[in-house]
């Protein structure tokens, strides 16, 4: 089976929109890796003045990451697929966020930048030219704006190979299966497998020009299968690069 691109997967996210919360709900500590993502962007929550880019929304829950990370922030939040947006439209918080139904590839033409942070989640696996994506993100970010990326990316051991694909034919793909919507989780479990290796996404990013690169795992079972990348777009402050 091939991966689902473009329009293809925006309808197949459409599809599964409907049951997407009750299934990522099943995965232990889903909501809480989020939010350790988007608090290690270290930002102030008295930040009333920091605008906040979420790139790929789904259905609002890295979009509530952020406003818990730091509530006094602007956020815009956009997302390809317009079922999922409406699922995160129907949040009781959903009035604080701007929502954007655009592509990351579109996104720059329609955001009112810059952004002091953005934050992608379960995004770049997902595209199909992540170097241009990575491009948009630098025109959208301000001089030393922070970037957080929170990815299935393997850490490159064959162990967690295996243990990706054994969670996804015990327990993934069935569960989406009887939701109606084998062919997205069947290309959740296939896009981990081709997408970059922790250190390989690392490297990407250096070479898209963004600084002081870091990776760090998530905690429980997916160590190692999700990672969280934090990085800087371009130069940085003094103060900033020792934060």
């Amino acid at each position: 089976m091939t991966l689902l691109r473009d329009d293809d997967l925006s309808r197949a996210f459409d599809h599964a929109s409907r049951t997407y919360d009750r299934l990522t709900a099943l995965n232990p500590g889903y909501r809480a890796d989020l939010l350790r993502s988007a608090r290690r962007l270290r930002l102030p929550r008295e930040g009333a003045g920091l605008h906040i880019l979420d790139l790929g929304c789904g259905t609002g829950a890295s979009t509530r990451a952020l406003l818990d990370a730091a509530p006094q922030a602007r956020v815009t939040a956009v997302d390809a697929s317009a079922g999922m947006l409406r699922r995160a439209l129907a949040k009781p918080w959903s009035a604080r966020v701007r929502f954007l139904h655009l592509t990351a590839e579109d996104v720059a033409a329609e955001a009112e930048g810059p952004f002091d942070a953005v934050f992608a989640a379960y995004l770049f696996r997902n595209v199909t030219d992540p170097d241009a994506v990575l491009k948009t993100v630098r025109t959208l970010l301000r001089p030393g704006g922070r970037l957080a990326v929170h990815e299935y990316s393997l850490s490159g051991s064959p162990v967690h190979r295996a243990l990706w694909t054994a969670v996804c034919r015990g327990i993934v793909i069935p569960a989406g299966t009887l939701a109606g919507d084998r062919p997205l989780y069947d290309h959740l479990w296939r896009s981990v497998l081709a997408f970059d290796t922790a250190p390989a996404f690392a490297e990407r990013l250096t070479g898209a020009g963004f600084t002081g690169v870091r990776v760090a795992p998530v905690a429980g079972w997916q160590t190692g299968i999700v990672h969280t990348f934090l990085a800087r777009n371009g130069a940085t402050t003094a103060e900033e690069r020792e934060q």
